[in-house]
């Protein structure tokens, strides 16, 4: 079993969730059950399916638990671009965001391959 308090991808993973969270607050109060709970639960799966992925056995399950932990990454990064579009958020504020989903996506997709090649 692996310690997911150690992985720099859970780290970053926890990082993203609570500057979603605090963006999620610009967002309208009318969106409350609508794309600020989408982005926020798909946020809080990222750094959730790492920890999941590290208490499996296998290479395989841990592998697939990243997978889903990427797909949740990229449901974010969806979802600040439909903010972007809709006027909820300015692009700037996106920013360092987007810098944070890119490198999550690398690091994830990095450990993915090395499993792969493992």
């Amino acid at each position: 079993m692996r310690d997911f308090r150690k992985l720099d991808i859970w780290k970053n993973g926890i990082e993203l969730v609570t500057q979603i969270y605090q963006l999620s607050d610009k967002l309208p109060s009318e969106e409350k059950f609508g794309l600020r709970s989408q982005i926020t639960r798909a946020a809080v799966s990222v750094p959730s399916n790492i920890a999941e992925g590290c208490s499996r056995n296998s290479e395989v399950e841990f592998k697939r638990f990243l997978e889903i932990a990427i797909g949740s990454l990229f449901e974010v990064e969806t979802q600040l671009v439909i903010a972007q579009k809709l006027k909820f958020i300015e692009e700037k504020e996106l920013e360092s965001i987007f810098t944070l989903v890119q490198k999550e996506a690398k690091m994830i997709n990095s450990l993915i391959n090395k499993i792969k090649n493992s």
